[in-house]
């Protein structure tokens, strides 16, 4: 049946070796390559603009270090832009929105913004910085967050593969005996799935830009970083690896009897991961933003694997991480579907799978980087290759 993401979506809580908090390496790898992405955009908006309070949000903040290191880039950003403006004391105050669903380890994230406002208070005691507000707001980005034209800033990172649910067309049909045991694409999907997903992601992706288009200012900008693939043939995206290597462990576990087979026919991810013609098309086709960028790279399933190399050197090591990331992202939501008594197990199973894999093929994600404007008129985007 169709899982609603509000039910069971949010990182893996705490601060342990299996939580969000402890595995999010590969996004902040992420960050770092859209940096000057985000400079640009900073500084258009803070130019175009001159807004003496400056709003700007994040979308699916989740509650590790980046959300920090993100409100700090924007902070930096706007000090060196002032100091080189030669207006080093004439900063705009600064209003940071952290916004996820309301399943969202809310209270680790607050304790780590404590944290960042006594460190930056310590390390720039002498320096005048920009004045900066902390809030967080829960809820989906599915729905309207904010009043009309208040926003000067969107930014989203890794959350956009996300679906507001599982394909609705799947409840009550079951899966076919071609499709037992998918979570999400595969080579043998059926192609009525396949659109069902596909469906899916268009009808979420247009809502989000209708929503976020009536929360921006005019002038304002948004940058959206997000799961993709790589090609435009939807059976070939490196998502379905990962997540296929998940439903065979899953398989696994049902062949030995330790979770019900009924409880995996019932089981889709509410995820999609789009190519770029897919993403441009839509953005297009709704006419609401100007696209300034839209970049697509490729980043190591391990995240502690930083070589460029084809060659994964210990299979075993990488195995174990890949399987920490996909748990701190997965195990609520595989919690709250299968109990968490198959949690340990599960895993270990899936970093085997992933390890083997590793073996005959060094596999990466591809991630797309959006970056728009809103404004009157519309023209075509500028492709990053």
């Amino acid at each position: 049946m169709p899982m609603s993401i509000e039910q069971g979506l949010h990182m893996a809580r705490g601060s342990g070796e299996t939580s969000y908090t402890k595995n999010s390496r590969i996004q902040e790898k992420a960050m770092f390559q859209i940096k000057p992405l985000l400079e640009e955009a900073t500084r258009e908006v803070y130019t175009a603009l001159h807004p003496r309070i400056m709003v700007v949000a994040d979308l699916g903040c989740s509650s590790g270090p980046n959300t920090l290191r993100f409100v700090s880039e924007v902070i930096s950003i706007i000090d060196r832009y002032c100091k080189e403006l030669g207006i080093p004391h004439d900063h705009p105050e600064l209003q940071f929105f952290l916004n996820d669903l309301p399943g969202n380890d809310f209270n680790n994230l607050f304790e780590l913004v404590d944290q960042f406002k006594r460190s930056t208070t310590i390390n720039h005691q002498e320096e005048a910085r920009p004045p900066y507000y902390i809030s967080g707001l829960p809820g989906s980005f599915y729905t309207r967050l904010f009043p009309c034209e208040s926003v000067h800033l969107f930014h989203s990172l890794f959350c956009l593969q996300w679906r507001s649910q599982a394909p609705k067309g799947l409840k009550g049909t079951g899966k076919t005996l071609k499709d037992k045991g998918d979570i999400y694409i595969t080579k043998t999907t059926s192609p009525s799935i396949v659109k069902l997903f596909q469906q899916q992601f268009q009808k979420d992706f247009s809502l989000f830009l209708k929503l976020r288009y009536e929360e921006l200012v005019f002038g304002g900008q948004i940058i959206l970083t997000f799961i993709g693939r790589k090609y435009e043939d939807v059976f070939s995206g490196e998502s379905n690896h990962l997540y296929g290597l998940l439903a065979q462990s899953l398989q696994s576990l049902a062949d030995e009897g330790l979770l019900k087979k009924e409880k995996l026919d019932s089981f889709y991810l509410p995820i999609y991961s789009p190519s770029v013609g897919e993403v441009v098309a839509i953005v297009e086709q709704n006419g609401l933003f100007n696209m300034n960028h839209v970049k697509l790279f490729e980043t190591n399933w391990d995240p502690y694997d930083d070589s460029e190399c084809d060659v994964v050197h210990d299979s075993f090591r990488s195995g174990v991480n890949v399987a920490k990331v996909i748990r701190a992202v997965m195990e609520p939501l595989v919690a709250s579907h299968f109990g968490e008594t198959i949690l340990d197990t599960l895993f270990k199973e899936y970093a085997h799978r992933v390890a083997k894999h590793l073996e005959k093929e060094k596999t990466k994600l591809a991630v797309i980087v959006l970056s728009m404007k809103k404004l009157n008129q519309s023209r075509y985007p500028s492709i990053v290759p």
